[in-house]
């Protein structure tokens, strides 16, 4: 259940109109890694979460509500630099705020051309917030389809990949503006995705074991093999020597591909090094969690009839609890037989 407060999160401002930079800040209300996306991501992966992990159940929807709030933000700061514009479309008064900002002909042509990268502004929405992105190519559910795995530590993965790109894009955006106030707000936004970042990974903390993401592992042969591919200077690091990150095996460094896949018969004959896994001990994990992760879904879901609101806990006397309303207002709980 949604509850609509008028007031925003954050109480949005905006100095002068500035159809320009209401054009970019598009991204961010339609765009691939913006707050819609952000909102519907969140929202379609809580489904699965809801039986097997009701904590990240709740931290899904409450992010995902927290996301089309942030939606609001944005929409609002449009609207408002595109003071004026609804209003001069139905009467071009030269004492209008957008005709005050244009001054004469030759700026009323360049707002025009700025309108022209998203259109909607001038000649379909009329001056408010539309779903698209900067370029005017409409939001898609494409953006966010994938996100939604069924398996958590992946999606939490995803969900970190997301705020980091959202992050990024209100990075970008603070050095197209200069007014204060809008900055205001995106710092405020911008700063969220890293609290949001942070959150998921916690969230992804708390998940064992979380690697491989799935149930079945992976080939013991193949999993810390590095091939360098390309040819020129080669570069070294943790990722192609030591140990490897979550295995803690050791790196092999295959140095001419072309060759050993030659000598390996298409790497058939290739031999697992530098790792205590083998393959029976991985078919034994894959059984064993195969089990563990069936067990881990059927067991949170109670037979018979299904309901998605939980039950009302029980008194020591057996009454139930329930919510009382009045005119309208949540009150609290009282006991009632």
């Amino acid at each position: 259940m949604f509850y609509h407060v008028k007031d925003l999160q954050f109480n949005a401002r905006v100095s002068k109109p500035d159809p320009a930079f209401a054009t970019l800040l598009l991204e961010q209300f339609g765009g691939a890694n913006g707050e819609l996306a952000a909102a519907l991501r969140y929202f379609g992966q809580a489904f699965g979460a809801k039986n097997p992990y009701p904590d990240k159940y709740d931290l899904l929807m409450d992010i995902a509500t927290e996301e089309f709030s942030h939606l609001e933000i944005v929409g609002a700061t449009i609207q408002m630099l595109l003071t004026g514009i609804n209003g001069d479309l139905k009467n071009a008064a030269e004492s209008s705020e957008i005709m005050k900002l244009m001054k004469g002909k030759a700026a009323k042509e360049e707002v025009i051309h700025q309108g022209m990268v998203a259109p909607q502004f001038l000649i379909g929405s009329a001056g408010g917030p539309c779903y698209t992105n900067s370029q005017g190519v409409p939001w898609t559910a494409a953006y966010i389809n994938g996100d939604a795995t069924g398996e958590l530590t992946a999606d939490l993965r995803s969900n970190i990949a997301a705020e980091s790109r959202a992050k990024m894009v209100y990075e970008y955006l603070l050095q197209f503006t200069e007014d204060p106030y809008v900055k205001e707000t995106l710092r405020f936004l911008m700063t969220r995705e890293v609290a949001h970042f942070q959150m998921f990974e916690a969230a992804l903390e708390t998940i064992h074991p979380n690697f491989p993401p799935g149930v079945l592992q992976s080939d013991p042969k193949f999993s810390n093999a590095y091939f360098n591919m390309s040819s020129g200077n080669d570069f070294t690091g943790p990722w192609n020597e030591g140990k490897s990150t979550q295995f803690g095996e050791t790196i092999q460094y295959i140095d001419d591909p072309i060759n050993y896949v030659l000598e390996t018969n298409g790497l058939l004959t290739h031999e697992a090094k530098g790792t205590d896994r083998t393959e029976d001990a991985v078919q034994k994990v894959n059984q064993q969690l195969s089990k563990l992760k069936s067990q881990e879904v059927n067991g949170s879901t109670p037979s018979g009839v299904q309901q998605w609101n939980n039950p009302l806990p029980e008194t020591a006397t057996g009454a139930k609890e329930t919510e009382i309303p009045a005119d309208g207002k949540r009150k609290g709980r009282k006991v009632t037989k």
